[in-house]
């Protein structure tokens, strides 16, 4: 038994983290400042979960909350692609800074185990191959290719059309919004943290995330919620750009069986003490966001989706990953299919949000 402090335990992802810890037989604490904007209506912790109320950058709460734990699940952050700039300092503040004041009572307190929710915006684009040049990074995409619907990106070279690739951990780091920015600090400061204090990170960069408790009807959601909210609305989800962009979509539940797996990992002391290491967490079965509307659609009863050819500045075309680190170091795979996946999201409650 281990007792683990879950941050962000109350939200999308972390309280089926949570269940997922105390299932395996594991103490769990929760730090979790409840804000409305996430928590609209406000649910108990399960049974026997301890509830701290506070911000993770209130280091007077922190250090209570460390108080007795062996390691900690930092799920707290703030997320997606947001509204518009305004909202830098909001992630800033939340993600880094609330990762900073954390890092810094663990310090204190000897608490060196850590799980670090990471995220696959980290890559920026996904990988690409060109027939001719090999291996490339291709920059971020025009807006007035956008405009003019060229959505894939060209070889930087010859500006030839590019194969794209699963991506592995040791892929450039390239972050091209600020919440990705964000992301990557937070490994630079987790990493920073285990030289100094010898311990040990297992960063896991979650691909698309969905399932039930997803946050409705806010621009901080993933795509997933906002086509699932739109139905519930009896409208069509609207897929941007021509619906071609590859993401590996990922069943909540098995983001918190990796959760345990590294949990379990870095209790072992595996990896070894003062580093961090990275781990890609997807189904390894990539689909295009088109094909995600048209399935999350069809099991929900309609209607179709409508493909837009809308933009975002922020977005990537094709990001999917290579989860061969995790099968082979944690022992972690998904489980849950991409069509079982959908058909039980379709009808999966969501969590009421106070909208932006």
């Amino acid at each position: 038994m281990v007792r683990v402090l879950v941050t962000g335990g109350m939200g999308f992802i972390g309280s089926h983290v949570v269940e997922r810890l105390q299932a395996a037989g594991h103490e769990v604490r929760v730090l979790d400042a409840m804000l409305p904007a996430v928590h609209a209506v406000p649910v108990p912790p399960p049974a026997g979960v301890e509830l701290v109320v506070a911000d993770v950058r209130n280091a007077a709460a922190v250090a209570d909350a460390l108080t007795g734990v062996d390691a900690v699940c930092h799920q707290a952050a703030m997320v997606g692609l947001g509204v518009d700039l305004t909202d830098l300092p909001a992630y800033v503040g939340s993600n880094d800074l609330g990762t900073a004041v954390l890092l810094a009572g663990m310090a204190r307190s000897g608490v060196l185990r850590l799980v670090l929710a990471s995220s696959m915006v980290v890559y920026g684009e996904g990988r690409y191959r060109c027939p001719e040049h090999g291996d490339v990074a291709p920059g971020p995409r025009r807006e007035a290719d956008l405009v003019a619907g060229e959505f894939e990106p060209p070889c930087p070279v010859c500006a030839a059309p590019l194969d794209s690739e699963l991506v592995a951990e040791d892929a450039r780091l390239d972050p091209r919004s600020v919440y990705a920015a964000t992301k990557v600090a937070q490994e630079h400061l987790a990493s920073c943290w285990a030289r100094a204090s010898g311990g040990t990170v297992a960063a896991l960069r979650y691909h698309n995330v969905y399932g039930a408790r997803m946050p409705r009807d806010t621009p901080y959601a993933g795509v997933a919620s906002l086509f699932r909210s739109a139905l519930a609305r009896g409208q069509a989800p609207r897929v941007f750009e021509d619906g071609g962009q590859r993401r590996d979509f990922l069943d909540v539940r098995d983001v918190a069986a990796a959760n345990l797996a590294a949990l379990d990992a870095v209790t072992a002391g595996s990896p070894p003490a003062g580093g961090l290491r990275a781990y890609n967490i997807g189904s390894g079965h990539p689909h295009t966001v088109g094909q995600m509307a048209t399935a999350l659609a069809a099991a929900y009863g309609g209607p179709d989706p409508v493909v837009t050819g809308d933009y975002r500045l922020g977005d990537v075309r094709h990001v999917t990953a290579s989860s061969a680190r995790a099968r082979e170091e944690l022992g972690w795979s998904a489980e849950v299919t991409f069509q079982a996946g959908m058909a039980e999201f379709a009808t999966a409650p969501l969590r009421d949000a106070v909208p932006a």
